[in-house]
Order: C-alpha cells, then structure tokens, then sequence
C-alpha cells in the first residue's frame, strides 16, 4: 500500500475547505450518504447472500453454514465466523496474499457488530449440544473501494443473513444437504444492527467517506446500534474527540441506522 499515492495535499485541501462550508466535492451534505442499493441473493449457491453498492463502493457478501463442534464455552449455541477478502480488483491499495490489518480489522468490527447485538439467536442453531451446532460463515469480498468499506459490508452482511435460509439436516447419516433447503431462515432477533462510520477532518464530522475523505482523516468512529441502542463500538487514528462531537456522532448514527434498517428492511422480500 506504501506504493500507491494516496490523496494529495493540495486536494486534501481542497476538501477541508469544502467542508468548513458544508460541502463535499460529490454535492451531498456533511451528514449525508450516498445513493444505497442492495441486491440480495445474488449467489444460487450460498445460503444467502448480497450486493452492496454505496455510491461507487461495491462489496459482494455469502452466508454459509455448516456442522461443527461447539465452542466449550458455549456448549448450546451455533458459531459465527466473518471473513473479508479486499480483493487488488477493487483498489490498487490491496495486494493478493495472506490478509493484511485492514481485512482483518474489517472482519472483526462486523462479527463484533453482528456478535454483540445478539443479532443471530445462536442458542436456537444448536443441534445437539456439547456435540453438533450449526456454523454461520459470513464471508466479505471487496469489489469495488470508493470510501467506506466498513458500512457497505456490514449493511451486505445483515442483508444476506435476512435471506438466508438454514440448509437440510440428515439426522440420521449426520450430514448436511447443501440441495436440500430446510426452509427455515437463519434465527435473528427482529433489532438490525446498523454499523455507521464517521470520520473527523479538521472541526468537522462526516459520515459515509469517500476514499480521498478517509485518507486525511484524523479521527475514525464506528458505532453498531440498533433501535438507538449501542451494541459495539470502535475508534480509529490517533486524533482525540471531545464529549460534543462524540454526543454528535452518536445523534447521527441513531437518525442514520433507522433510514439504512429500512432500507434493508425493504430490499428483503
């Protein structure tokens, strides 16, 4: 990543000077995201699954499931793994290989976000307990980066759990019957859990960056919530924040969470 320019400072300039006048070079407002789309079930052959596009950031996201045995701190309840892949097809930036800090952190904050909501009742995908549950797979590719992986990936991530659907269980042989499906729909609570990410640059905090934004940003926040209520939350760069701009980011991410819930809400039929 060392060798690809990043935004210059002349137009990281340019940007700040914008923003002291509530504006951004794309026309939107400080507080606004870009045009959302998402195409769920996408794949025939994942359990569920979606295409987010946020402006010009694209990510495809699959739901799989499998049998396992259970954590041994959670005997009765099924697993939950998440996976990203920043694929070099989406950016220069990102090079093939073994996943690099920003995949791994990516995974991370959307297992957490999903994890720490209790969106997904794991305790209902347990099959014998002790012995067998069910493993969801969220697995995370990158298409397209123009700012802003970290939402359109969570946002893909709750879509393709939405319309998923459990595979067949032979009891009997102990196996799964991936061209079977049970019917069923992954058990999640009815609260969708939103992660939003609002970057600090200069004395001003945006929401849904664009890759030039993210790349002089001082400061970076994102708070998964649900129904208003806070269930995971990170802070990024070193730049400190001051109690009224964290009181502000969290004003915008309750007003937020409820448009992109739904619209999530409405794209799963």
């Amino acid at each position: 990543m060392d060798k690809v320019q990043k935004t210059s400072n002349m137009t990281g300039e340019r940007i700040k000077e914008y923003l002291s006048n509530g504006k951004r070079f794309d026309g939107r407002n400080l507080e606004q995201f870009r045009e959302l789309i998402i195409e769920p079930g996408i794949s025939k052959n994942a359990e569920g699954s979606a295409r987010v596009k946020l402006g010009k950031t694209e990510v495809l996201v699959g739901v799989k499931m499998n049998t396992s045995e259970p954590y041994p701190d959670s005997p009765n309840k099924g697993n939950l793994m998440v996976t990203t892949e920043l694929l070099p097809l989406s950016s220069p930036r990102f090079e093939a290989g073994p996943p690099k800090i920003e995949s791994i952190e990516l995974g991370r904050l959307i297992d957490r976000a999903i994890r720490e909501s209790k969106l997904i009742e794991l305790d209902k995908l347990c099959i014998k307990e002790g012995e067998k549950v069910w493993t969801v797979f969220i697995d995370i590719y990158s298409i397209n980066d123009d700012g802003n992986l970290l939402d359109a990936a969570g946002i893909g991530a709750i879509a393709a759990l939405k319309n998923a659907k459990i595979p067949k269980y032979d009891e009997k042989n102990e196996t799964v019957l991936y061209e079977e499906s049970s019917g069923k729909n992954i058990p999640l609570s009815k609260d969708i859990p939103v992660s939003i990410t609002a970057h600090k640059i200069g004395e001003n905090i945006i929401i849904d960056s664009t890759r030039e934004e993210e790349d002089i940003s001082e400061t970076r926040v994102t708070i998964g919530s649900s129904n208003g209520i806070v269930s995971s939350m990170q802070k990024g760069n070193s730049k400190e924040l001051s109690i009224k701009e964290m009181e502000h980011i969290l004003d915008l991410v309750e007003k937020v969470e409820k448009e992109i819930s739904l619209k999530i809400n409405k794209s799963i039929k």
